[in-house]
């Protein structure tokens, strides 16, 4: 495994970070078509852990609260708290409370999800707290004064952002400055070869005010690293997924193929290509969900790959604008 800085601060994370959006209690609604139950998901934890991934990512929303339930009590029996980073979300609420109050970055609706996600993973404090979007109904002093109390508390030690438009965000950035509030230092954004958006402004600016880079969908939902019309469980039943990308399908179906064409030029997977493109890129550590053991052995193989500058021109040729996907 291979470790960086998270953006400008002093917090070590691994290269790869384990997404667990797909570990939860399959009973409940969130992508219920592919969840996998604990026994399952404990198993794929340890084996992130052996292969020494450190940085883990989950929200309360997932699974309704049951994926920060399995990634707590995983890593109470197989790691030392000192040495992990757990990442988690808020915004959308846990689904178990909806009423008024109990979503949206209001300080009341802020502070009770980190009390309900610290109790479900079982732990003191939570190393990366992300808000999952950005809220308009909210002040932004109002949500930044609260995020920044979080962190002078020690419940959380470092604040970080999910898919969003760059201007709130340069805004946020403005505040917390401003009134000597703990900035946001990482940025979870969704970005891959088929989705490039944030390359206008987000990862920029990102870059230019030294926050680290964690982009969420690195293999965009599996489209990138299969043939375009094989069939898996979640292509079938992940909305979200269908959502992002089958609407744009004619025009990635060309990027994809040069994906398996440089991975057949290296001998290598094409996960490992979309991996080595992403550090190419200049993304600190890309969130990649598994179902299975394997995909994690294959994913370090992605650290063998050089991608020359030829390489990257080819992939990203053919790339066209997409429609805004996640930002609200």
């Amino acid at each position: 495994m291979k470790y960086t800085r998270l953006g400008n601060t002093g917090l070590e994370v691994s290269k790869l970070c384990l997404g667990c959006m797909s570990f939860g209690d399959a009973s409940q609604e969130f992508h219920s078509g592919w969840l996998l139950d604990e026994e399952k998901s404990r198993v794929i934890i340890k084996k992130a852990l052996d292969m020494g991934i450190n940085f883990f990512d989950t929200a309360n929303v997932y699974g309704k609260g049951t994926s920060e339930e399995y990634l707590g009590r995983a890593l109470r029996d197989f790691a030392d708290r000192e040495e992990v980073v757990i990442a988690t979300k808020v915004f959308f609420g846990d689904g178990l409370h909806e009423g008024r109050n109990t979503t949206g970055l209001s300080r009341k609706a802020i502070f009770s999800q980190v009390e309900a996600s610290l109790k479900r993973l079982g732990t003191d404090y939570i190393d990366v707290l992300y808000i999952h979007r950005w809220d308009y109904n909210t002040p932004i002093e109002e949500t930044i004064s609260a995020l920044n109390d979080l962190v002078r508390s020690g419940k959380v030690h470092y604040l970080g952002a999910s898919v969003m438009y760059a201007w709130p965000f340069q805004k946020a950035q403005y505040i917390a400055e401003k009134n000597g509030w703990t900035p946001f230092s990482v940025m979870q954004n969704h970005y891959n070869m088929l989705y490039r958006e944030d390359e206008r402004e987000m990862i920029p600016f990102c870059k230019d005010y030294g926050v680290g880079l964690a982009p969420y969908s690195p293999l965009a939902s599996g489209r990138i690293v299969r043939d375009w019309d094989a069939d898996t469980a979640r292509s079938k039943t992940d909305t979200v997924a269908i959502s992002k990308y089958d609407s744009t399908m004619e025009q990635d179906k060309a990027i994809v193929m040069r994906v398996a064409e440089i991975a057949e030029k290296y001998n290598v997977t094409r996960s490992q290509v979309a991996l080595a493109w992403l550090w190419k890129k200049g993304m600190d550590s890309p969130i990649v969900g598994v179902t299975k053991e394997k995909y994690l052995d294959d994913f370090m193989g992605a650290f063998e790959v050089t991608l020359i500058d030829e390489d990257i021109a080819y992939l990203d040729e053919k790339y066209l604008p997409h429609k805004i996907v996640g930002a609200l």
